[in-house]
């Protein structure tokens, strides 16, 4: 008996051995494991979360719309993320409007904004971009279409009366013509006004100023007089322009006020 246990106490002893090696190992793993950065999921809401299920509807309606009105549907695009965009011929800008208005599954009924938009190097400087809302399915999408300086866009007024004002600014401030609008005037500008200011060719200074004349009681508009001609700065030290400090470092004057 006393033999068997000699003989069975080695046994023993190594499967000991075994075990606590076992355990130092699972005991590294976990520690190495509690040291890891936590994976936490993004909760600021200045970013925006993808989803995949919101975009793969948005591509298959994308796909729909252009598959409905192929003759003026161009190209279907989605920008950051889950934004969708139609880019249409301009003489597609009210068939396309009307259907994504009236059409059962898409029933984009408010027209959010119309904006404008000048590339000078383009053939077709100008971009018009419809910007559309569905209530009832809580989704935007955007229409954008192209023109020129003397080709006119449809106006939108009987499809979205809120077309109006938008349009009137576009033609405004770009000089963007809307055929068949009902009241297409300045609305930012004076009725005088000269030139078209979002357009990337028109000077900063402008053409013209205003002013109050007291001989004719009046606002009165003259052509742009400067006081003074632009200036040129040299960036690297501006303050060498002046008499003063043209032949003194105004570092080493500050020091010497010190």
């Amino acid at each position: 008996m006393a033999s068997f246990l000699r003989g069975l106490t080695p046994t023993l002893r190594s499967g000991i051995k075994n075990y606590n090696g076992v355990s130092r190992n699972v005991a590294v793993i976990s520690r190495l494991n509690s040291t890891e950065a936590p994976k936490t999921e993004e909760t600021r809401p200045t970013v925006r979360k993808e989803d995949s299920v919101q975009r793969s509807n948005l591509t298959d309606f994308g796909k729909y719309v252009a598959e409905c009105l192929p003759k003026f549907v161009q190209k279907v695009q989605l920008t950051t993320g889950n934004e969708l965009e139609v880019l249409v011929a301009p003489e597609g800008v009210i068939p396309v409007l009307q259907f994504l208005k009236d059409n059962h599954n898409s029933q984009f009924a408010s027209l959010c904004d119309i904006a404008g938009m000048d590339v000078p190097c383009r053939k077709h400087r100008f971009e018009i971009i419809y910007n559309l809302l569905s209530l009832r399915f809580n989704a935007r999408i955007r229409v954008k279409t192209y023109t020129d300086e003397l080709t006119p866009i449809d106006s939108a007024c009987e499809v979205f009366h809120a077309a109006n004002w938008y349009e009137r600014e576009i033609w405004d401030m770009y000089g963007v013509f809307f055929a068949n609008h009902p009241d297409l005037r300045r609305i930012l500008t004076d009725y005088g006004f000269e030139g078209h200011p979002q357009r990337r060719d028109f000077p900063l200074s402008g053409y013209v100023e205003v002013r109050y004349d007291d001989e004719k009681k009046r606002v009165v508009l003259e052509p742009l007089e400067l006081a003074q001609e632009f200036r040129r700065f040299d960036l690297s030290a501006p303050w060498e322009q002046f008499p003063n400090f043209r032949k003194t470092n105004p570092v080493e004057a500050i020091e010497g006020k010190k």
